[in-house]
């Protein structure tokens, strides 16, 4: 692995309920962004009151450290279910870290964090909350300019900045620092929301992303995952000129980056010993190999452009590459606990941003 400081999931979920066309649709996709090339401390602002309608309705115990908060959020008039861990012995007020997932959910009623890596045990000795939020397939976390007549109303930046730290931190016990972290689609979403969001988030995260969504190659990637979940991403960002495109950029919005502690991961593509076909858990070796070392390429190609990004803006951040590595879990597992100390001395106003 090689470590570097400067100025959709292949670990796919197996019940997405896509069809064979559509899943077809999403590879090519894909494969099409590869082909055109895509493929000092700053306090973060207290979450202001929570907009009028947005509330939490319930709150249900799942586990000695695991909650289930059912937030109804006012922008999407509909109620979110966030998991929530919670450490076996507090310590008093405590940051809150957010966790986006990638490519859909496995589940309706579990976030893929739990059911694909050991973050429920992970984090039950660590003084953090962290926050689950189980998301619409293909929202992007992102706020969509119309309903989509097959996805709904997406409302999700306005939900995690505005909305949901509001209700949640203050529930649980949240100390007004936060992070934010994602895979897969959930990690450009993540570094989206924080360069949107200046200041909001102490710490970001990022595991095997894509981080530019202008031109042919930065849209072929997003069109293509809102596609194969049946919506239309021009309901999200517009059509192929919208400005909006660009809004949601993270190398043109880089600048937001400054003062947070920003961690990014990518594996080469190459397959390693968690692609082998007696690894425990691989059923598909030629998914992990093929196609998810193929996707794997692409975040290595997105992620060395962010790096040059922000090194020409001195903006400083922790760069890993992965070798071997491909766009699955047992590798994502690996860089959640090898990024902890980083996010971590981030949450607590420590880290060397």
């Amino acid at each position: 692995m090689t470590s570097l400081t400067t100025g959709p999931a292949l670990g796919v979920p197996r019940r997405w309920r896509m069809s064979p066309s559509a899943t077809i649709t999403l590879v090519t996709s894909v494969a099409t962004a590869l082909v055109l090339g895509v493929l000092g401390v700053i306090v973060p602002p207290t979450a202001s009151a929570a907009p009028s309608g947005t509330r939490i309705e319930r709150v249900v115990q799942e586990g000695p450290t695991q909650f289930a908060a059912y937030v109804h959020s006012a922008s999407m008039d509909k109620t979110i279910k966030v998991q929530v861990l919670t450490p076996r012995r507090p310590s008093g007020p405590r940051p809150t870290m957010y966790m986006l997932s990638g490519l859909g959910e496995e589940s309706p009623d579990t976030s893929i964090w739990l059911l694909k890596s050991d973050a429920a045990t992970f984090f039950a000795d660590k003084n953090v909350n962290v926050a689950l939020p189980i998301a619409g397939n293909g929202s992007f976390y992102t706020d969509w300019q119309r309903d989509d007549p097959t996805l709904g109303r997406y409302k999700w930046e306005t939900f995690l900045t505005k909305e949901l730290p509001s209700v949640l931190e203050p529930r649980f016990d949240g100390n007004g620092g936060r992070g934010i972290g994602g895979l897969s689609m959930g990690a450009g979403s993540a570094l989206t929301l924080a360069a949107r969001n200046p200041g909001f988030y102490r710490a970001v995260a990022a595991y095997s992303g894509c981080y530019t969504t202008t031109g042919p190659a930065g849209q072929a990637y997003p069109r293509g995952i809102v596609s194969a979940f049946g919506g239309n991403a021009d309901n999200m960002w517009g059509g192929p000129t919208d400005p909006d495109w660009a809004a949601h950029d993270v190398l043109r919005r880089s600048a937001g980056l400054r003062g947070s502690g920003v961690y990014v991961s990518t594996g080469s593509g190459q397959s390693g010993r968690y692609d082998a076909p007696g690894f425990p858990g691989n059923s598909n070796p030629t998914d992990r190999q093929i196609v998810g070392g193929a996707i794997e390429v692409g975040s290595l190609w997105c992620t060395q452009n962010l790096q040059a990004q922000l090194a020409a803006q001195g903006i400083r951040a922790s760069f890993h590459y992965v070798n071997p590595g491909t766009h699955s879990w047992p590798y994502w597992v690996d860089r959640l606990h090898q990024s902890w100390p980083f996010i971590q001395s981030n949450l607590n106003g420590r880290g060397n941003r």
